[in-house]
């Protein structure tokens, strides 16, 4: 399967970032986020437990918060005979 990648790098105010922030809350709570710039998308549906990493570093005047989600998506799972258990 071919990669999908999608990436996005600005100089934001909070504001802004705020209302993104918001934004991937709404769509991990309907399980599909969709990511737009400039012709580059991408659609994900997170399900199930996800990763969450956050690091953060302070060195001298630099600062920098990281927060990583990650998740495999799930096989779709469809009932077939094989899948049933019979007990004779």
């Amino acid at each position: 399967m071919a990669e999908e990648k999608f990436v996005f790098d600005s100089l934001q105010d909070c504001g802004s970032i705020k209302e993104f922030l918001e934004s991937l809350i709404e769509g991990f709570e309907k399980h599909s986020i969709d990511l737009s710039t400039n012709g580059n998308e991408i659609h994900l549906e997170p399900q199930g437990l996800l990763n969450f990493t956050v690091k953060a570093r302070k060195k001298g005047t630099e600062n920098k918060i990281s927060i990583k989600v990650s998740w495999k998506d799930a096989p779709s799972i469809q009932a077939s005979e094989d899948a049933f258990l019979k007990v004779r």
